[in-house]
């Protein structure tokens, strides 16, 4: 007696199921630029730091000079 519901043992939804795991599990990107984990360089650190009001614009602009020369 066949099952058309049944392949090779294993419900088809199950089938399914693990097919679709395996495309998310091994086909997503994980190295996006910029979204996950985007890399802050000091530069982009010093510029949040800036519009968030943490320090002054002489501030900013002494600690910018000091990046860019490195």
């Amino acid at each position: 007696m066949i099952h058309y519901g049944n392949v090779g043992g294993m419900h088809l939804v199950w089938w399914f199921f693990w097919v679709i795991m395996l495309i998310w599990i091994f086909a997503t990107p994980w190295d996006i630029p910029g979204q996950r984990t985007k890399k802050n360089t000091p530069l982009d650190i010093l510029k949040r730091r800036f519009a968030a009001g943490e320090i002054q614009k002489e501030e900013y602009e002494e600690k910018k000079k000091l990046i860019e020369q490195k």
